[in-house]
C-alpha cells in the first residue's frame, strides 16, 4: 500500500527544523531534558491549536491516541504534567525564535517596491485568571496581557508579536517594535506620542493615525477637495509645541488632517506625515486598520489564545507563540493550494482531517483508497 502522510505531518513540513533545532541549541532547552524534548513540545501545542483541544489532558490523549503516527514526526506521547512543566519552565525564547524565523521564511516570496509595505499595529487583550497569573494582575479583581501586533496588510499576516501585562500601555510597546524604513504604518490612538511620530519620520516612514478630539493644529494651508464627498476638509499644519505641559514636542514637521465622514455620519479627523498623496488614499489607508481586527477575531475564534494551558508568564507566551506558528502554517499551506479559498474554511477541514492521510492539497478531494497490488481480489473484482 501507498503510504500517506497526514495532514498534521504535511503542516510540520513547513517548520524549518534546522532552525529550530538551532534555537534549542542556543537556548539549552533540552538540556538535562529525559523525557519531554522541546520538538515534541512544540508538536504536541500544534497539535492542540490545530485539533482544537481545550486542554493539556485533551492534547496529551489526543497525541496517545494517534501514537503510531508520531513516530515520523520525530515526537512521542507526553502526559499532561510533563506538559505542564515544560510550559512552565522551558524558555518561551526558542518559540518566539521559531515565529520569527517562520516570518521571514514566508516572506521572502513576497516581491514588493520600497515604500509598498503597509503595516497595521494593533493590541487584544486575553483574560488570565488562577494560579500562576499574578504577573498579570493590575487589580484585586482584574487580571490579564496584551498581545501587540504588527500585521502586514497585504501579505495578510503578523510579522511581529510582544506578550505583555494588560496594563502595560501600548505606546510603550510600540517603541521596542523593529521599524521598517520607508514603510507604511497604520495604527489608532493608543499610540498617540509625538516623540515616536518623528521617530518614524526620521526614518522615512509613512504614518496614517487619528487626531485627539483636543489636539489643535497651526493651519498653514488648506488643500483642495475631491468631490466624492467624503472627504470634508483637507489641511496643513503644525502640532502643538509640547504633547503635555512638561513635554516638548520634538515632531516639528507639518503634518496633515484630513476630515473624513465615514458611512456611520462619524466624522474622523486623520493624521498623516504624507503630504502629497491623494486624501482618498489616506481615508483608505485608515480603512485597512480593519484588517488587523479581522485577523483578532479569527485567531481567538479558530485557535486557541481564550483559555489557556497555563497562567505563569512563561506557559503565555509560550502558548500564544505556538498559536501564531499554527496560523502561519495554516496560511502557507493554504498558499500552497487552489481549492480552498477562505482561510476560515481551510483551517476547518484541516481540524476535520488533522490525522488523516491526506495532503493539506487535497482536503476537497476524495480520501485515496487502499491500493490493490496485494493481489487481494476486491468485490467490484467479482463483478458486484
Amino acid at each position: 500500500m501507498r503510504h500517506h502522510n497526514s495532514v498534521f505531518h504535511d503542516l510540520l513540513k513547513r517548520v524549518p527544523w534546522s532552525a529550530f533545532d538551532r534555537l534549542v541549541e542556543e537556548h539549552g532547552a533540552d538540556k538535562h531534558v529525559r523525557r519531554l524534548s522541546t520538538r515534541t513540545q512544540l508538536i504536541a501545542l500544534l497539535y492542540g491549536q490545530l485539533a482544537g483541544a481545550v486542554s493539556l489532558r485533551e492534547i496529551a490523549g489526543g497525541l496517545e491516541s494517534h501514537a503510531a503516527r508520531l513516530y515520523h514526526l520525530g515526537a512521542r506521547p507526553a502526559s499532561r504534567s510533563t506538559l505542564a512543566d515544560a510550559n512552565a519552565k522551558r524558555s518561551s525564547a526558542v518559540f518566539a525564535g521559531l515565529f520569527a524565523e517562520l516570518v521571514a521564511r514566508a516572506g521572502r516570496g513576497l516581491r514588493r517596491a520600497a515604500g509598498e509595505a503597509t503595516y497595521l499595529i494593533d493590541a487584544t487583550g486575553v483574560r488570565l485568571s488562577g494560579a500562576g497569573s499574578d504577573w498579570a494582575r493590575f487589580s484585586h479583581q482584574a487580571c490579564g496581557a496584551k498581545v501587540h501586533i504588527v500585521y502586514d496588510a497585504l501579505a495578510e499576516r503578523p510579522i511581529y508579536a510582544a506578550v505583555t501585562p494588560a496594563n502595560v500601555n501600548d505606546i510603550t510597546a510600540a517603541k521596542v517594535m523593529p521599524i521598517e524604513a520607508g514603510a507604511t504604518y497604520v495604527f489608532d490612538l493608543g499610540y498617540y506620542d509625538f516623540g515616536w511620530w518623528a521617530r518614524m519620520d526620521k526614518a522615512g516612514c509613512r504614518i496614517v493615525t487619528r487626531f485627539k478630539s483636543h489636539t489643535p493644529l497651526a493651519v498653514t494651508r488648506e488643500q483642495p477637495l475631491n468631490s466624492n464627498g467624503t472627504i470634508l476638509s483637507d489641511r496643513i499644519g503644525l502640532l502643538p509645541a509640547r504633547q503635555a505641559k512638561n513635554r516638548k514636542n520634538p515632531f516639528g514637521d507639518p503634518v496633515r488632517e484630513i476630515s473624513v465622514r465615514t458611512q456611520t455620519g462619524k466624522v474622523l479627523r486623520l493624521l498623516t506625515n504624507d503630504l502629497d498623496a491623494p486624501a482618498d488614499e489616506i481615508a483608505d489607508l485608515y480603512k485597512r486598520r480593519w484588517a488587523i481586527e479581522l485577523f483578532f477575531r479569527w485567531v481567538k475564534q479558530t485557535l486557541k489564545i481564550r483559555h489557556f494551558l497555563g497562567n505563569s508568564e512563561n506557559a503565555v507566551r509560550i502558548q500564544i507563540a505556538a498559536a501564531l506558528i499554527a496560523y502561519l502554517l495554516l496560511r502557507m499551506a493554504q498558499a500552497d493550494q487552489t481549492n480552498v479559498q477562505s482561510p476560515l474554511a481551510f483551517a476547518r477541514l484541516v481540524r476535520a482531517n488533522l490525522m488523516h492521510r491526506r495532503r493539506t492539497d487535497s482536503l476537497t478531494k476524495p480520501p485515496p483508497s487502499p491500493s490493490n497490488d496485494t493481489g487481494q481480489m476486491t468485490l467490484s473484482g467479482l463483478g458486484f
